[in-house]
């Protein structure tokens, strides 16, 4: 793997890594210092934000390791391109999808859910890539 790669790779895992931190610390303010604050519905608009974070870190995890082994294996390029795609997806979708619903909660501006949906159709995308580029990775060739 060349120096490129391999920088590219250690920022990507570097950014999964600050989001599983941001998902437990952001969680821990929900539950510890927000709950009292807000109304229980923006409670539960946190929450869900809270636990879309979480899995699509996991998700973006997954698909960053199968990333790597397509790198080391020499897969087809096209395992390659998906595997990126999924794994940057995961991460926009975090960042549009669950801080627009923080955001919502924490400030009550019911307009900042209006994003949303983007943030939905990024986890969709990353999961469609990640179906395929898994495909492509344990597929054998012919």
């Amino acid at each position: 793997m060349n120096l490129v790669k391999k920088q590219s790779s250690a920022f990507l895992i570097l950014l999964i890594c600050i989001s599983g931190f941001l998902a437990v610390a952001i969680g821990a303010f929900g539950a510890h210092g927000l709950k009292k604050i807000v109304s229980p519905d923006l409670m539960i608009i946190y929450e869900t934000g809270n636990r879309y974070h979480f899995y699509h870190t996991l998700a973006s995890l997954v698909a960053f390791l199968l990333l790597q082994h397509s790198l080391v294996s020499d897969s087809s390029n096209k395992s390659n391109t998906y595997l990126k795609i999924a794994t940057w997806m995961f991460l926009l979708g975090i960042l549009i999808f669950s801080f627009s619903l923080y955001a919502l909660a924490v400030t009550g501006i019911r307009v900042l859910g209006a994003i949303t949906p983007l943030g939905g159709v990024s986890f969709l995308i990353a999961w469609f890539c990640l179906g395929v580029g898994s495909f492509y990775l344990f597929v054998p060739k012919k």
